[in-house]
């Protein structure tokens, strides 16, 4: 690449990265200005508080896509990581139902959430079969199988780890808020200062290079899966806390997780999928959805933002990694 295209890459990521950044400080001006008790120190407890949910699915999502790649098609991605939450809420709820003691219901539930990770990795790594249509099937294959459990209905639950998660942590922040931060915090320390996760960066830009330097992909690729699967597993402890149970229609998150995951794109400092940039979008896309709720503004028109703020942000990433090369 010569030096003015390097120029050129740099001055857009750098356009990028701040007008992602902008984005986000103008929403928060508007609702501000016209959303009722929008920055409210409770209002604003809340919007991390319900960040949670997607944005653990989303640094799930994020691992996946950092060891496979960024390209929707033949790259990384998860599609049934809302699925695995369902499932995953559901068997908690289930067994927390039916008296049993909270660290079986949790040993049970991370059990269930690893096992869908452990199936999507064999599926992609072992029978090859494309990430999409493989996460596509595990996706229907959890659907259904919380529906057998539950009967399409809502299961109640109430134990100790639940009030703890429902309730106010340090400071007087909700304890899911707290949660979504120290997972935050756990994986950035994984993925951005181990060898871990250098690797596994490379495995995903530059599998042929990564292969050549004496690399298996195998099992890097493998490895984001499970742990996409651990946190659909914690995300479903933290869906029990906060509707008290199971819940139907898990399903609908996806499209907040996939915004979310790649709406993180942008906001890292080399347009690249990063937790903290996930983190940083999980916010963003929690504060819209807020502000919308406070405005009585239709899901509809949530969910068609978000559709189009994915479709901007695979554009604008995939032009950018043109320029790149």
């Amino acid at each position: 690449m010569s030096l003015t295209n390097t120029r050129r890459v740099s001055v857009a990521v750098a356009l990028s990265r701040g007008g992602s950044f902008t984005a986000f400080a103008l929403i928060l001006i508007v609702f501000a200005l016209t959303a009722p008790n929008f920055i409210s120190p409770v209002n604003l407890e809340n919007i991390v508080a319900q960040s949670a949910l997607p944005g653990l699915l989303a640094f799930g999502l994020t691992i996946v896509i950092i060891g496979g790649g960024q390209n929707v098609v033949t790259g990384g991605i998860d599609l049934s990581l809302a699925a695995n939450l369902g499932l995953s809420a559901a068997v908690y709820a289930t067994l927390v139902h039916g008296a049993h003691g909270d660290a079986y219901a949790v040993a049970a539930t991370l059990a269930t959430g690893i096992a869908i990770g452990a199936l999507n990795a064999f599926a992609v790594v072992r029978l090859r079969i494309p990430p999409l249509l493989a996460t596509l099937a595990t996706m229907n294959l959890a659907a259904g199988l919380e529906l057998v459990l539950t009967q399409n209905t809502v299961v109640p639950a109430d134990s100790p780890l639940l009030a703890v998660l429902a309730g106010a942590g340090p400071l007087g922040v909700p304890m899911l808020a707290w949660t979504l931060l120290a997972v935050a915090l756990l994986l950035v320390a994984l993925i951005q200062y181990t060898p871990f996760g250098l690797r596994l960066y490379a495995v995903g830009e530059y599998p042929e290079a990564a292969r050549a330097s004496g690399l298996s992909l195998k099992p890097y690729v493998g490895a984001t899966y499970v742990v996409s699967g651990l946190c659909g597993a914690l995300a479903a402890l933290c869906s029990a806390a906060f509707f008290n149970g199971s819940t139907t229609g898990s399903g609908e998150m996806l499209l907040s997780v996939v915004a979310i995951a790649y709406l993180g794109i942008m906001f890292s400092r080399r347009i690249v999928p990063t937790i903290s940039g996930a983190l940083v979008a999980a916010l963003f896309v929690g504060s819209l959805i807020n502000g919308f709720q406070l405005l009585n503004i239709s899901s509809f028109w949530v969910n068609g933002v978000q559709g189009v703020l994915i479709i901007i942000v695979v554009a604008a990433s995939t032009a950018l990694r043109r320029k790149e090369i």
